[in-house]
């Protein structure tokens, strides 16, 4: 399927030729031709499938084609809310992207700025409106804002909202909208909280699911180094070595560890710049922008601030730390391999964190492959972590330990060998 036979308009059309899309994803294909029937959607889908197309290009093609022309100036008509700083901007961007043909005025606005410049923009008048959900019910407290004219409404991230805290604000958003809306919904996942939500918001929701979160885009070659904690900022700086990997992503479990790694890099003349929730926000976009377009060669960040980092021909991943959540590894290395493209996903293997790295195997159904052939191989006998069809002996009468377990386990060898040092 092409785009051309989704029958979008034709500024839409030129806009997507310009960017150099013809085929869309999954997503893309079942999403649109629903949204512009005028359903409410629910759409189960992680970042990197194509969901910011899915649900921005109809929402351009609706505003395009019935124009509300009862006011002088201009009112929002179609909200999107999402998460992170981060994400409102892309999703901005790609507003730009599709509708530049159009005619349409779009602003995005978010927390962690001075305001000035984001209610001058909304005093202008505009169409469609990107935010985080903690700016957009202070400029609505403030009367910078009003919602009643809008006519799609967008929850992007639900699942992430819950992971935030800001389930709370967006049930108050809701209280701003108009009854008649179409409205649509995305999460990666639906826990019972999310489910209850979308109930709420949607009406008689068309269902559209894509890759799920279990699984891996065969386009992402992955690999895992076993390796100590303190050799892991040594086999970083041997990787790094080879010149034809001109940018990489690298994820910590903490803030603190982000900025050690980036402190290691630089002593070793590695532009590196990190992510995370500390970070002012200017200091984070500025980042972003900085890997973008490659003046940084390794941008460092946690889980939390990555979510919606969207880099064009991101080749290469590396999970410095393993994370403790199977379906983290799944979102962290989805960052590459995107539209087909080939992308690399390294990770790095502690004695600590075999349990979740059996933990993703099982998740993802599948054994990652061993890169043997380095200098920083531990020393402890060989990390094993076996798939869900490999039975240890035992094993029935034994289920392994819980990744809790083995932490209080550390714990108290550590405390044992603390006493005996005293």
């Amino acid at each position: 399927m092409s785009f051309q036979a989704l029958n979008l308009i034709e500024p839409i059309q030129k806009a997507l030729a310009e960017e150099g899309y013809s085929t869309p994803t999954p997503i893309q294909a079942q999403a649109i031709p629903a949204i512009l029937q005028g359903k409410d959607l629910l759409g189960v889908a992680q970042t990197g499938t194509g969901k910011t197309a899915a649900f921005a290009i109809p929402t351009i093609q609706l505003l395009t084609q019935h124009p509300v022309q009862h006011r002088a100036k201009r009112t929002i008509k179609a909200l999107i809310v999402t998460p992170t700083r981060e994400l409102a901007i892309q999703i901005d961007d790609s507003f730009k992207a599709y509708g530049r043909f159009t005619g349409l005025k779009h602003t995005v606005i978010f927390g962690g700025v001075k305001q000035g410049r984001q209610t001058d923009v909304l005093q202008d008048g505009v169409d469609i409106l990107v935010a985080t959900p903690g700016r957009l019910l202070d400029l609505i407290n403030q009367r910078f804002i009003t919602l009643k004219d809008i006519q799609v409404f967008i929850l992007d991230e639900a699942d992430r909202m819950l992971d935030m805290g800001f389930v709370h604000d967006i049930k108050k958003i809701l209280t701003f909208l108009p009854a008649k809306r179409q409205s649509l919904f995305f999460s990666a996942t639906m826990p019972p909280e999310i489910q209850k939500l979308a109930d709420n918001i949607l009406y008689k929701p068309v269902k559209v699911e894509v890759t799920p979160v279990s699984s891996t885009a065969d386009t992402i070659k992955q690999a895992v180094y076993f390796v100590e904690k303190d050799q892991k900022n040594a086999l970083l700086m041997d990787i790094l070595k080879d010149k034809s990997i001109e940018t990489v992503l690298v994820f910590t479990r903490t803030k603190h560890g982000a900025d050690k790694v980036v402190k290691v890099l630089a002593k070793h003349e590695i532009k590196a710049e990190a992510i995370h929730g500390n970070k002012a926000q200017n200091a984070r976009q500025r980042a972003l922008e900085n890997f973008k377009n490659k003046t940084t060669r390794v941008l460092v960040a946690t889980d939390i601030a990555a979510r919606g980092i969207d880099v064009d021909n991101l080749a290469y991943v590396i999970n410095f730390d393993i994370p403790n959540i199977p379906e983290t590894y799944v979102h962290r290395i989805g960052r590459t391999g995107r539209a087909g493209a080939n992308g690399t996903a390294y990770s790095f293997c502690d004695s600590e964190e075999k349990t979740f790295l059996r933990d993703i195997q099982k998740l993802i159904a599948k054994n990652i492959p061993v890169i043997e052939d380095h200098a920083f191989k531990n020393s402890s006998p060989r990390i094993s972590a076996p798939t869900p069809t490999q039975v240890r002996p035992q094993a029935a009468q034994k289920a392994p330990a819980k990744s809790s377990e083995v932490s209080n386990k550390s714990k108290k060898v550590w405390f044992k060998k603390k006493a005996e040092s005293r």
